[in-house]
């Protein structure tokens, strides 16, 4: 099955910030004119919708191990630390997916206004110099003067 296919905890989220389901969101970010944040959006959430899953199924494994109706004698403390740490690390991911996601998410444009370059007004001055500056200079202007002893 696709990430494309697997529910997310940000699907809500993303169908209202883009305002369309997220099969119509995933064929809106195939299309050459996709926004660079629909299409970042989509990766992120496909990245979670992994982590998630990942997540799912340690919780499942540790709980099919730990269910009253197995036998206590199968139980093993390294598989469940291995569990444990297999947890931790999906964990850790679907965490950082779901803070990159959402610090996307905050920082996009209103839905229906594309982001426009900013463009700073450079001010213009018209000013004329006094007489005095736009004359010619002597020619031995620059010329140094003879020091006095």
């Amino acid at each position: 099955m696709s990430a494309r296919e697997k529910s997310c905890s940000h699907d809500g989220r993303l169908e209202a910030m883009f305002g369309a389901p997220m099969a119509e969101l995933y064929a809106r970010a195939s299309s050459p004119d996709a926004s660079a944040a629909l299409t970042r959006a989509l990766e992120l959430r496909s990245f979670l919708a992994l982590a998630e899953e990942q997540v799912a199924r340690v919780r499942d494994r540790v709980h099919q191990a730990m269910s009253a109706d197995r036998d206590i004698d199968e139980l093993s403390a390294d598989q469940l630390r291995f569990d444990a740490q297999w947890l931790e690390a999906a964990l850790d991911a679907r965490n950082g997916y779901r803070e990159a996601l959402g610090n996307l998410l905050r920082t996009m444009p209103p839905p229906g206004r594309q982001a426009q370059p900013v463009r700073a007004a450079q001010p213009t001055v018209a000013t004329a110099l006094p007489p005095s500056v736009t004359a010619p200079a002597p020619q031995r202007a620059g010329a140094a003067r003879a020091r006095r002893p």
